[in-house]
């Protein structure tokens, strides 16, 4: 609980109020409403009940801190400068500038302290559901009588903005559903926006939707410290609910003439107002100054909080000692460790089977789990049909966390960001699942999975018209080049079990950034490979997988496309036109590797086609302006797959006439 006078504690609000406003007057650019606003919350929260360890920003049983609404990330770098971690009174001069510390929204990975990339509305609400699902579930796994290594919390600090995106509510349900009253909320409700005031396009009750979620209710002066103190705490001490409290604050408190406007949303004060905001606040000090007495105040929650850190660390060497199960169980999952033959047990798990890549996916999930603790995820409601089940492991359900397998309902976006919440949580590799069209539906957080660099796995399924009956609304199009135009996501489209089982290995090995799976409903024949072939070719992202003497054409395919490569390639050698067969199961790997590898592939003076169900955009690069794409550019239809593949000139004989015409 935090000691702060009332004094003290205005006293430390006011210099974030100033510092924040400071370095959005020197940027010319930024949010001063939001951090002069929530200052005195901030300083209730980290003043009083945040764990952290400014020394030590990868603790695993830190209290996290989000700031949702990242637009007002001021707030945040004041107070990571005020209590200790490593960004410098400079850095908050650079505010926004090149090769800051301080750039306009916070950016996990670039700043010492920032637990998550925020900025787009809500989805830092949905990441701490997923950091306070994986806490529940570490907790669950690590814990005993004698010490419990997992027993922090996660708290934010959301906005107007964020609620009013649906993706929060998405989360909030879950997270109540789940009982997760390991999660507290401070809300900013100071009904202003950019475009005036909320009431324009809201006027919702939130408290009775969140209280009909499942969350603790309550609300306060949001500027009233003793308040906002005993708020926190009794929302710490709900256990079985997430808390949600519910702050009426005024944006850019304390200047006078922009106090509670949508003109301090997104807009320095002015000279003018900035100066008459010291005056009303009584600041005496020049720009950038921080008082004696609120350094000291900082100091001293730095030094209690290290304490609490050290006896942490004391008791955690005891719990290993007496744990020793539990301890390698703990090292496995937090570093992520596999075993060194993994794709070969990957790939002894779909040895000699053919299939659906969904199916063939399921059973290169069972060994993975069964090899790798850290492992776990679920579907959008689709797992009978995403084969995403670990089998043998429980349902995560309250009160129950000790399973495997989630259950995020028919909730795409807030699985994205549950998913990205838990990988940057530490601990688990997660994976979450739905049909390759509905990626549309959590596309943002793909992006944001990407942008963090965090390790989700996503299986998208039902990749083409394939989905046969069920119509264009089901038969993703443009889904798959529109993933491989995301940087940083490995986009894999296998074609068969040994490139299912790599996909897997390649998704698993890979703590960078995200990895998409793209899998089909239909099943899919064995490719036949030459005695001898190594199967870690497919890890290259494209290799030559048929071949013959001085080939007239390449015939370039991926997933489902490549064993019509290989049979169009038969009808052709009938009409003794000599081609190619390459699988190029991942663009973005293949386009990664040395020029002299891709050449060996592809080789120089030889035409190329590509064949693909869906959109040929990211062909473009490989195919160059003389190469021929042979796919789908106009949505589907509803029909049985092989009567769509007549149609759409996707069979064996049009294919080859298709290729025989561009050759001539």
């Amino acid at each position: 609980m935090s000691t702060l006078t009332p004094q003290q504690a205005r006293r430390c609000a006011d210099t974030i109020r100033i510092l924040s406003a400071d370095a959005v007057e020197q940027a010319n650019s930024g949010h001063p409403g939001l951090p002069m606003g929530a200052a005195d919350m901030a300083v209730a929260l980290w003043s009083g009940f945040l764990n952290v360890n400014p020394a030590d920003t990868t603790w695993p049983n830190r209290d996290r801190f989000i700031l949702s609404a990242g637009h007002g990330s001021m707030l945040l770098y004041s107070l990571l400068h005020l209590f200790g971690f490593e960004l410098s009174m400079e850095e908050l001069k650079n505010f926004r500038q090149w090769g800051s510390k301080t750039p306009g929204h916070p950016e996990f990975g670039h700043t010492a302290g920032v637990e998550v990339t925020t900025g787009p509305l809500g989805q830092g609400v949905a990441n701490g559901v997923g950091m306070a699902l994986a806490a529940k579930m570490a907790a669950e796994r690590f814990n005993t009588p004698d010490f419990s290594p997992i027993n922090h919390r996660i708290f934010g600090l959301v906005g107007d903005g964020d609620l009013q995106e649906g993706i929060s509510y998405e989360a909030a349900a879950l997270a109540g559903h789940l009982g997760l009253g390991n999660l507290v909320y401070l809300y900013d409700s100071n009904s202003i926006t950019i475009e005036g005031t909320t009431n324009l396009a809201w006027s919702e009750d939130v408290a009775k939707r969140f209280e009909a979620a499942g969350w603790h209710i309550q609300k306060v002066d949001g500027h009233d410290h003793a308040a906002l103190t005993a708020a926190i705490k009794q929302g710490i001490d709900e256990t079985g609910k997430p808390s949600l409290i519910i702050a009426t604050t005024h944006i850019a408190f304390g200047a006078p003439n922009k106090q509670d406007s949508s003109g301090a949303h997104g807009s320095p004060l002015g000279k003018e107002e900035l100066a008459a905001t010291r005056t009303n606040l009584g600041w005496e000090l020049a720009p950038f100054q921080v008082p004696a007495e609120v350094s000291e105040l900082c100091a001293a929650r730095v030094a209690a909080m290290k304490n609490q850190y050290s006896q942490w660390q004391a008791g955690f060497t005891a719990w290993r000692t007496a744990n020793p199960e539990k301890a390698t169980l703990w090292d496995a999952m937090w570093h992520k460790q596999a075993p060194e033959n993994l794709a070969l047990e990957l790939l002894a798990a779909v040895t000699g089977k053919d299939g659906a890549t969904r199916a063939l996916s399921g059973a290169v999930l069972q060994k993975a789990a069964s090899l790798l603790p850290a492992l776990v995820g679920g579907s959008a409601d689709l797992s009978p049909s995403n084969n995403s089940d670990i089998k043998g492991s429980a349902s995560v359900q309250t009160g129950s966390f000790g399973g495997r397998n989630l259950h995020f309902g028919i909730r795409e976006h807030a699985m994205g960001a549950v998913c990205n919440g838990m990988s940057l949580y530490g601990c688990f590799i997660p994976y979450g699942a739905t049909f390759l069209v509905f990626s549309d539906y959590c596309r943002p957080a793909v992006r944001l999975s990407a942008l963090m660099q965090q390790q989700v796995v996503y299986i998208f399924t039902h990749d083409s018209y394939a989905v046969g009956e069920d119509g264009p609304t089901h038969q993703p199009i443009e889904h798959t080049a529109s993933l491989r135009l995301i940087p940083g996501v490995q986009v894999i489209r296998p074609a068969d079990g040994v490139e299912t089982a790599l996909a897997w290995y390649a998704a698993l090995k890979y703590h960078n950034g995200p990895t998409a799976l793209i899998l089909t409903r239909q099943k899919l024949p064995i490719l036949p490979r030459v005695e001898g072939f190594d199967q870690t070719l497919p890890l290259q992202g494209g290799y030559v997988l048929a071949d013959v003497e001085k080939p007239a054409v390449v015939l370039m395919a991926s997933g489902s496309e490549v064993s019509l490569a290989l049979d169009s390639a038969a009808l052709l050698a009938a009409k003794g036109i000599a081609a190619r067969v390459v699988s190029v199961p991942d663009l973005g790997t293949f386009m990664a590797q040395s020029a002299g590898y891709r050449r060996s592939v592809l080789p120089p003076g030889v035409r190329r086609v590509a064949i693909e169900a869906g959109r040929g955009e990211s062909w473009g690069t490989l195919l160059g302006e003389e190469g021929l794409f042979i796919g789908i550019e106009h949505f589907g239809a509803s029909a049985p797959a092989e009567v769509l593949a007549e149609k759409f000139g996707l069979t064996p004989a049009q294919v080859a006439d298709k290729v025989e015409v561009f050759l001539k």
